[in-house]
């Protein structure tokens, strides 16, 4: 699983947060000279196809804020990312993120996925197609200013990278 964060706005409405977890075209500096852009519709198939997506505070499935299966959390892609909409729960994350928010003091978003389809041409490489697991709500600061993504990983050779195995442990975890 990748992970990439983006340091866009959220804004808090009552007991929702809305904003977007990424967005279309904003080249983002990953590594080793590589330049990333996320092109429109790469959520799409996984925004029909996925059973459940999960909302959560720093990538931490302990702390999970809201979810597709249940309605709480709704995602959609329009012309300029993915935008997210998400009932905050009056839970201890809950009411943290949320006076966060109301404060402007969280870092961003940022969300975990599988390429499912992409294009390298040198240093660029263009994501076209993901399968979206997760967005974060993302307390930290970003390391670099904008909107790019300064947190990758790679979890080559770790059980978590097959993704039958990621969401089995998902749901362990939230037992």
């Amino acid at each position: 699983m990748e992970t990439r964060f983006q340091n866009i706005e959220l804004r808090a409405n009552g007991r929702r947060l809305t904003g977007y977890a990424a967005l279309f075209g904003s080249e983002a500096r990953i590594g080793g000279g590589v330049v990333e852009t996320i092109a429109p519709g790469a959520f799409a198939r996984t925004l029909t196809q996925r059973a459940d997506i999960l909302a959560l505070v720093d990538h931490d499935p302990t702390r999970v804020l809201a979810r597709t299966r249940s309605g709480s959390l709704r995602l959609s892609e329009d012309t300029r990312g993915l935008a997210f909409d998400l009932d905050v729960p009056d839970t201890q994350a809950g009411r943290d993120v949320l006076t966060l928010a109301e404060r402007g003091d969280l870092g961003g978003m940022s969300f975990g996925f599988e390429a499912i389809d992409e294009h390298v041409d040198g240093a660029r490489r263009e994501l076209r197609a993901l399968d979206l697991f997760e967005i974060s709500v993302v307390a930290a600061f970003p390391a670099y200013e904008g909107t790019v993504i300064n947190a990758r990983s790679h979890f080559a050779g770790h059980p978590m990278r097959d993704a039958a195995a990621r969401r089995l442990r998902i749901l362990e975890l939230l037992k």
